[in-house]
């Protein structure tokens, strides 16, 4: 088996083989094939894409690069949940201790956050003393006491998808749909769930600007589900604006807890809800989405998970005091308010705009070296349809340095567009993606 055969064959739109995928994945993790060749066959990968069988067999291949986690010992179907990355995405905080009070168990392993995109674990490490660093049997216990734990991403974990990602990104080959979505499902796999969540944003502040695109990966990642076993859905939902209203990490600990005890944005909650009832059904504690719904929505009434939350904090070395007192959360030095220059009604918000502008600000990575200020951030005052005076606030600045400030007041004034009159609003959910197909609510 040569290399350069492979690559001729995918590049005339050949299919390739489960034996020929696993001598590229191996010989690329192991060295013995260089990226210049790996580099041509992701070029030929993005012209001429891959069949169902290719992408999984390429999914499972990464998965075998390296560790595999085995969840054996925790009672239940493991259900995780993914988001492909957006702004203000505070779902995973809500949704972990939410579908624990349900009876899932949620065996979470996440990562930290780099460019405009937050991760879990920085957002959790906004709660003094909370720390991700436990052993595989401290993981087990507490998803089986309390039903939630939350991890680090092992070193070994698809060590494939690492070298090849990197890769991606100096070669113009990231948005090939193949890719992302045997990237995204093998590392899902190698963490052990049985059944998967996807929460596929679409928009300006998401990885796929376009529905159509996003229904396409998400269709993807379905496909690769069932075809190794793993029962997966995908909500496709918007990105065209941050979700909820706060962005970066204790403001958005605070946001989480206010929605788990009802006072939350309406549009965080709405998604959670409807994430996390297809959580409950693929978990067997719910027989259908419109039950798992309403049980969801009266465990948010009745404060439990509020409670759920606290026993996960403390069990990972947390301050629960925290959760009943987030105005003890790391704080920022200043608060600056962005006022409107006109009047109109708020038509559009750049979701990637006010992204970068909280990692301006140090809410989020430039490098993977770069430390994140936990305390600051932006809080948004006005979302799309609401009426702007000129003069009002629109947003605030959660502030500790002020060296690019005024870049900063420029890009979250620019990120909104004002107009006249109400529009005809993005939706917040666009379809859902089951083995199935695909149920689309936008058209």
């Amino acid at each position: 088996m040569r290399m350069i055969d492979i690559i001729h064959n995918k590049r005339e739109g050949k299919e390739l083989s489960t034996a020929e995928i696993n001598y590229i994945i191996n010989g690329y993790t192991s060295g013995k094939i260089p990226d210049y060749q790996m580099s041509a066959l992701t070029m030929a990968i993005y012209f001429k894409g891959m069949t169902k069988r290719e992408t999984a067999d390429l999914t499972m291949a990464i998965v075998e690069s390296g560790d595999q986690i085995n969840l054996a010992e925790i009672e239940g179907i493991k259900v995780d949940k993914h988001s492909t990355g957006g702004v203000g995405d505070t779902t995973t905080l809500v949704l972990g201790p939410l579908v624990a009070t349900a009876g899932v168990p949620v065996a979470k392993m996440s990562g930290r956050g780099l460019g405009h995109t937050g991760g879990t674990i920085d957002k959790l490490e906004a709660i003094d003393g909370f720390h991700v660093e436990i052993s595989n049997e401290q993981f087990v216990e507490q998803v089986n006491q309390h039903k939630l734990a939350v991890i680090g991403q092992t070193a070994n974990l698809t060590p494939a998808d690492k070298k090849l990602y990197s890769l991606r990104d100096v070669t113009a080959t990231v948005d090939s749909i193949p890719l992302i979505a045997s990237s995204i499902m093998s590392k899902k796999i190698a963490s052990g769930a049985e059944a998967i969540v996807l929460d596929v944003k679409t928009g300006q502040g998401a990885f796929m600007k376009t529905p159509d695109k996003s229904f396409d990966l998400a269709q993807a990642m379905v496909e690769i589900g069932t075809l190794t076993k793993r029962n997966t859905v995908a909500i496709v939902s918007d990105m065209d604006q941050p979700l909820g209203f706060a962005v970066g990490n204790a403001l958005e600990i605070k946001e989480a807890i206010d929605t788990l005890k009802g006072n939350g944005p309406k549009d965080l909650e709405e998604l959670c809800l409807v994430l996390g009832s297809h959580m409950l059904v693929l978990g067997k504690k719910a027989d259908t989405v419109d039950e798992a719904y309403q049980r969801l929505k009266e465990i948010i009434a009745s404060g439990t998970a509020i409670e759920t939350l606290k026993k996960f904090v403390q069990a990972q070395g947390g301050n629960p005091d925290l959760i009943d007192h987030p105005e003890k959360l790391p704080q920022a030095a200043k608060e600056i308010s962005i006022l409107a220059e006109k009047d109109g009604v708020v038509h559009h918000i750049q979701a990637e705009e006010i992204g970068i502008s909280a990692m301006l600000l140090g809410a989020g990575r430039e490098t993977k070296e770069s430390t994140i200020d936990l305390a600051v951030g932006i809080k948004l005052l006005k979302k799309v349809n609401d009426t702007v005076v000129k003069g009002e606030p629109i947003a605030t600045l959660f502030v500790n340095n002020e060296n690019r400030i005024e870049e900063v007041k420029s890009r979250v004034l620019n990120a909104y567009t004002l107009g006249q009159g109400q529009i005809t609003a993005t939706p917040l959910i666009y379809g859902v993606v089951t083995t199935e197909g695909i149920k689309r609510y936008d058209q």
